[in-house]
């Protein structure tokens, strides 16, 4: 539980302050995000790797990501942070405008999840969304664009190679569906999602998971959770409480009811 928290988006920017507690969870990344950490600590990781961010760091999350996150808050403070989205629409405006075109190689090459060194042009920008965020003053759409421009601008004089990410409006191809599943079956998002992920409509994703998993995608889902829950309370000695939320259920009850009904004990009867 979170005694306090604000998280506001204004379409383009948004702004995170928690208090007291960790807030953990997960979401999907639809569009590039460049944020900076106020305070606190984010802990975020995407299944395969975990990064983390302390006071004072910059970082860009690639589009089109799966991530898990932990919001620290400091000894006897607040979270905060301050977060810009840039939207495929302002980039495709402004690649053209400018004359800029991705190399898809270099862009696939690079990370999903990107520490920036900062700087005072960095510095700068991101203290100009503070007013806005902090003291409740909404932002105008014309000024909304004008600050996603300034920081399409900032981050290609601070991190030219980000170029090839920008301004890559390819979707996802068609991948290995039996590959990604088995990496990415602990994040709670919907059945479509993981379809575009994959390169699928969903009508072919079902299709093609039943052919290689023989069974449908949601059965195949709670099983799988269900035993890699069962690995970790087992032989890792972890609680139910602890594993419920990562393994990617939302609620502890169903979690419980439904272990018990797959292993024949409760979670809590597994322990130890």
């Amino acid at each position: 539980m979170i005694d306090s928290k604000s998280d506001r988006h204004l379409s383009s920017i948004a702004y995170s302050c928690y208090f007291t507690r960790n807030r953990e969870g997960e979401q999907f990344a639809p569009e590039h995000v460049f944020s900076y950490q106020i305070s606190g600590t984010l802990t975020v990781n995407n299944g395969e790797k975990e990064y983390m961010f302390g006071e004072g760091d910059y970082r860009f999350i690639r589009r089109n990501q799966l991530i898990k996150f932990v919001k620290q808050p400091p000894a006897n403070g607040v979270f905060k942070s301050v977060s810009v989205y840039l939207n495929q629409a302002a980039l495709r405006t402004f690649a053209m405008e400018h004359g800029y075109y991705s190399d898809h190689g270099k862009s696939q090459a690079v990370e999903p999840v990107i520490a920036l060194r900062g700087g005072s042009l960095m510095k700068g920008f991101m203290d100009s969304l503070r007013p806005y965020s902090e003291d409740d003053q909404l932002i105008d759409e014309e000024l909304q664009a004008l600050k996603v421009r300034e920081a399409i601008m900032i981050l290609l004089r601070s991190a030219p190679a980000l170029k090839d990410v920008l301004f890559d409006f390819s979707e996802p191809g068609k991948i290995d569906l039996e590959a990604f599943m088995n990496k990415n079956f602990h994040f709670n998002v919907q059945l479509s999602r993981f379809a575009y992920l994959t390169g699928r409509s969903l009508a072919t994703f079902k299709r093609d998971f039943e052919h290689i998993f023989h069974t449908s995608p949601s059965r195949w889902l709670q099983q799988r959770r269900l035993q890699e829950a069962h690995y970790l309370i087992k032989e890792k000695g972890r609680t139910a409480s602890d594993v419920y939320l990562e393994i990617g259920f939302e609620d502890l009850s169903h979690f419980s009811f439904a272990f018990k009904k797959m292993y024949g004990v409760p979670p809590s009867r597994l322990a130890g």
